[in-house]
């Protein structure tokens, strides 16, 4: 037996091996181990790049927007990194988070139970958005508030359980339960389905993000503006908005939640608030 031959044999198939193993890894499809020219860990930070004024790509071609302008500032206080914001779709941003592509990422989100599943979360939110109802303005006399919807019916469009709003009714409900809202669960529809449903009196009242109110009836060039005489909005609270984190960025996060303690104590949480809302929505979480 040749001994000398057997040897080479091995070494040159550990070799093969050891490069096998270096071309998966560098065929993985993830933002984890990236460097700068000067050495320092790149954090992708994925957008939406639509949704104004949370998140957006503006007239300059560049990142802006609430969520954005916060994460900037979080990123002047964590300098041992180099934050790189890539502007994106809504599904791209949620499955390149998922999947290690993206870092973080920021669109506006509320907590759920099924995304708590996919991503971490930071213990501090980054803002906030205010929810309401949409109701028609010849009940505006009589539904002022939750409380009032449910007495004056409670019938609301339906919601998808997967949905945060859902858990908003479900929360109000357990606060409320001698005055409940009419909770039905339903699969995605259109909103111009909720809209005219209202109208229609099919239900008094839709759920909707006040942002998105203002996107899709108020504006001239709204897609639905021709509601706009007919439907009104009544806010009800706000929810807490949060980025969300690859499920291997916990230490990332917790640096994220020191740095969000300190703008907000420092005051530049609310300073961006006024610039980009002109207001404090995160005085509606109160």
């Amino acid at each position: 037996m040749n001994f000398k031959n057997i040897g080479k044999a091995a070494l040159t198939g550990f070799f093969v091996a050891a490069l096998a193993v270096g071309l998966v890894g560098c065929g993985k499809d993830s933002a984890d181990g990236a460097k700068s020219a000067d050495g320092k860990r790149i954090i992708t930070v994925a957008h939406t790049n639509y949704y104004v004024p949370y998140d957006y790509v503006n007239e300059q071609g560049e990142s802006d927007g609430f969520e954005v302008a916060v994460m900037k500032e979080v990123a002047k206080k964590l300098p041992q990194y180099e934050f790189k914001f890539v502007p994106t779709s809504n599904d791209d941003l949620l499955i390149g988070v998922e999947s290690g592509k993206y870092n973080v990422g920021t669109k506006g989100i509320w907590i759920t139970d099924a995304r708590k599943k996919k991503y971490v979360f930071p213990k501090n939110n980054i803002g906030a958005s205010v929810i309401g109802l949409v109701i028609r303005k010849d009940t505006a006399n009589e539904i002022k508030d939750l409380p009032s919807f449910a007495k004056f019916s409670g019938k609301l469009v339906p919601i998808a359980p997967q949905d945060a709003r859902y858990m908003v009714i479900e929360n109000f409900n357990k606060e409320h339960p001698d005055n409940p809202i009419k909770l039905v669960s339903s699969e995605n529809f259109q909103n111009a389905d909720a809209y005219s449903w209202v109208m229609e009196g099919r239900y008094d009242a839709y759920l909707e993000v006040e942002l998105s109110y203002k996107n899709n009836i108020v504006k001239e060039d709204a897609a639905y503006h021709q509601f706009d005489d007919k439907l009104s909005y009544i806010r009800y609270k706000g929810i807490e908005t949060y980025p969300i984190f690859n499920r291997n960025e916990q230490k990332f996060a917790d640096e994220y939640d020191k740095a969000i303690e300190e703008l907000r104590a420092e005051g530049k949480i609310a300073e961006l608030e006024l610039k980009y809302f002109g207001e404090s929505l995160s005085d509606y979480l109160k």
